[in-house]
């Protein structure tokens, strides 16, 4: 087994706990613990290096984002994302959007816009080749860029954050739908009302975008995905809830929307 060291992460930003909290809660979100699965803290600590004290702090902080459930003398399972839970963040993450993008019409600059440009450019060539590993990558760089020229590191924060928690449901929705090369053209208006400096429009173009990505998801499959993901533990003699946190479930998609 590879071991995780997190001590040794001497640049990170957050505290021990902190450290620990968001391994697992990227684990969690990528797929490596099912749903249900029990997050077994001596485990934990071994792998991570670290004592149990910061693990069973970051249970307790795990549990206060839904993502894991704690049951006193029993110990710590994974809950996952439910369907609702997408499509609230899909409706929260629009209005933030719109937000970043008002913002980045003022405070975005010179480098960042080329970059910006660059990736629409290059995104318009990998959609026509069909190369959409590339696309997806040039897709969350596109958001990466935007939410950097924001300039607020708090706003920045929490839309990366809301990024994580839908990782999980997007690829099976964009494999049918063709919808990176849709998204790209709606990236190509963010951009141009950015460098245009038309916050009013970026923000609306931006707000836009979200709920058609989330309208994408909706017409392609996610309601599917969810019921799926119901029935294959049901199938091997589990039980499920409807979220998404099982190395079973459907796979991830890297794009933003």
């Amino acid at each position: 087994m590879n071991h995780y060291n997190v001590e040794k992460e001497t640049t990170d930003k957050y505290s021990l706990r902190g450290r620990v909290f968001h391994k697992l809660r990227e684990d969690i979100l990528s797929g490596r613990y099912e749903e249900h699965e029990e997050l077994k803290e001596m485990a934990i600590s071994e792998e991570m290096g670290v004592s149990r004290t910061p693990v069973r702090e970051a249970f307790r902080q795990l549990e206060l984002e839904g993502l894991i459930r704690i049951i006193p003398n029993k110990g710590a399972y994974v809950t996952g994302i439910t369907e609702k839970d997408v499509k609230d963040i899909y409706m929260i993450r629009s209005l933030l959007e719109g937000l970043c993008a008002r913002w980045a019409t003022e405070h975005i600059t010179k480098e960042q816009m080329e970059e910006m440009e660059e990736n629409v450019y290059l995104a318009e060539f990998h959609a026509q080749k069909g190369h959409m590993e590339q696309l997806a990558e040039l897709d969350n760089r596109f958001h990466d860029i935007m939410y950097e020229a924001c300039d607020s590191k708090l706003l920045e924060h929490q839309l990366k954050d809301f990024h994580q928690y839908v990782l999980r449901v997007r690829r099976k929705t964009l494999a049918k739908a063709n919808r990176g090369i849709k998204s790209n053209a709606e990236h190509k208006g963010i951009m141009e009302a950015i460098k245009a400096g038309n916050g009013e429009l970026a923000e609306k173009l931006a707000h836009q975008h979200m709920i058609n990505a989330y309208e994408n998801m909706v017409e392609n499959g996610l309601k599917e995905a969810y019921d799926r993901s119901e029935e294959e533990p049901a199938r091997s003699g589990g039980e499920t809830k409807g979220g998404f946190g099982s190395r079973k479930g459907i796979g991830i998609a890297n794009g933003k929307n």
